[in-house]
């Protein structure tokens, strides 16, 4: 069986969606024929800010170009915040311009971002009121509220950790993330997006927080691998990815 190519459009500081995805498709492989191949294309930007976020999100066009020369089989993009950033709904805006760059390159791959697919995987799992968890500073986090605010979902409890460098955002011990949840009111929540930035790690913190607050709790990175898996028409049960990637949705 030939293995499917995934190709991650990236912020060029960002070093944890190509190892969350990853350490997720592995393991599916455990319990799963497919197999995978990680390529990846890079956008620059070193501080999380509007202007570099603005200035990133005009170079996904050639990333997207890059990674369609090596025939993905289904293309992400892997920047929540930028996505977001952009006004409403740009998200299916950015998915449908990329998916044109990869096809008129020989390479009709479709193409899924991290902001939509946490949006579709919240409302996937039927959760209708959230509490997020972001690294980014409190403007940006209030867009990403807003943002998904405006795609029918209500936010009750939002932290913002302030961390505008992003390196220093993936330096964040994902281990803190459970006492950062037990400080917010979840009790009345359908759901727990435990990681809206896919810079971000969360993976080691999803079950821990799942067992302390008996809800369910989704990352970007997990978002963005179940609609990838989606897009490919493969079977979305991934031991360890929490509520949305136990296969039943």
């Amino acid at each position: 069986m030939k293995p499917f190519r995934v190709g991650q459009i990236v912020p060029s500081s960002n070093i944890t969606m190509e190892t969350e995805i990853p350490a997720l498709l592995r393991s599916r492989e455990t319990i799963a024929p497919e197999r995978f191949t990680f390529h990846s294309s890079r956008m620059r930007m070193r501080h999380v800010t509007k202007e570099e976020l603005a200035a990133m999100d005009a170079d996904s066009d050639r990333c997207a170009l890059e990674l369609s020369d090596a025939k993905v089989d289904v293309m992400g993009y892997a920047c929540l915040v930028a996505i977001m950033s952009m006004g409403h709904g740009y998200h299916r805006a950015s998915q449908e311009r990329l998916q044109k760059v990869a096809a008129e390159n020989e390479c009709p791959s479709p193409v899924v971002s991290s902001a939509g697919a946490l949006v579709d995987g919240i409302q996937a799992i039927g959760a209708k009121k959230v509490a997020v968890v972001a690294p980014y500073m409190k403007p940006l986090t209030e867009m990403v509220v807003d943002y998904i605010r405006n795609e029918g979902i209500e936010v009750s409890e939002w932290r913002a950790l302030e961390i505008s460098e992003n390196l220093k955002v993936a330096a964040h011990d994902p281990m803190n993330l459970p006492a950062i949840v037990s400080s917010m009111k979840t009790d009345d929540v359908d759901a727990i997006v435990l990681s809206a930035c896919v810079q971000m790690p969360s993976l080691a913190a999803v079950s821990m927080v799942e067992a302390l607050t008996g809800k369910p709790v989704l990352t970007a990175a997990i978002a963005t691998t179940w609609s990838m898996l989606r897009a490919l028409k493969l079977d979305t049960r991934v031991p360890g990815g929490g509520t949305l990637l136990s296969g039943a949705f």
